[in-house]
């Protein structure tokens, strides 16, 4: 690895918000303990059921997530990017790895083993706290998409998953999402999704492109997913 990669992955750590207040040194100490590792698009990350538990954070690029249902069938249920970080850890009484998770491009990702976050406990004891705030941060998210997907409409939920992926990217950076994957995590038609798109796209909240959606203002986008009558 170069000092661009190193580099890269500091500015990705500064990103991660469940690190903040947690001590001064924790972004340090996640990127001397942890390892960089290149994913190829396709390449998996990590896999369901893996005993091998701890954090990765997404330096560059973006992790499509799956989960197994009903009839062996692996399902697409999110996609994280740049500054983002996934885990578990088995401190927390954790087990195996819950969800899969694939690059869907050539990308960069942090990789920190419980191990190495045990090691960095030593000197650092409120990497668990931080730890605590990623695992509450995952369920909550669940839990929010639950509620969506229950209460929202089909334009409404796919305007609150795109203003969430929005929110979460670089200013200005494109979401690379087909609409097929799209549809698969809303649990909706690629049909019904290129509806809501364009009804979106019509009134300024999106821009349509080549294998990826644009979002000019994603509080926008997210005012309109939430509001009473859209």
């Amino acid at each position: 690895m170069g000092e661009d990669d190193f580099a890269m992955a500091a500015a990705a750590l500064d990103r991660c918000g469940r690190l903040d207040g947690h001590g001064g040194d924790l972004r340090r100490r996640l990127l001397a303990h942890g390892t960089l590792r290149v994913l190829p698009a396709g390449r998996w990350a990590y896999a369901e059921g893996d005993d091998d538990s701890g954090i990765l954070v997404v330096v560059r690029g973006a992790l499509q997530i799956y989960a197994q249902a009903p009839g062996d069938r692996d399902v697409l249920i999110g996609q994280i990017g740049h500054g983002n970080a996934i885990g578990q850890t088995a401190r927390f009484g954790g087990g195996p790895r819950l969800v899969t998770a694939i690059s869907t491009a050539a990308s960069l990702v942090l990789q920190v083993t419980d191990a190495a976050l045990a090691a960095i406990a030593r000197d650092e004891p409120l990497i668990w706290q931080a730890i605590a705030s990623l695992n509450y941060a995952q369920l909550r998210m669940m839990v929010q998409l639950l509620a969506e997907t229950t209460a929202l409409p089909p334009r409404q939920r796919l305007a609150a998953r795109l203003a969430r992926f929005a929110s979460d990217a670089r200013t200005g950076a494109e979401l690379l999402l087909s609409q097929q994957a799209l549809g698969e995590m809303v649990g909706l038609s690629r049909k019904t999704v290129n509806a809501c798109l364009a009804d979106l796209e019509q009134r300024g909240l999106v821009r349509r492109r080549y294998g990826a959606i644009e979002v000019p203002d994603a509080a926008a986008l997210q005012a309109h997913a939430f509001a009473m009558e859209a």
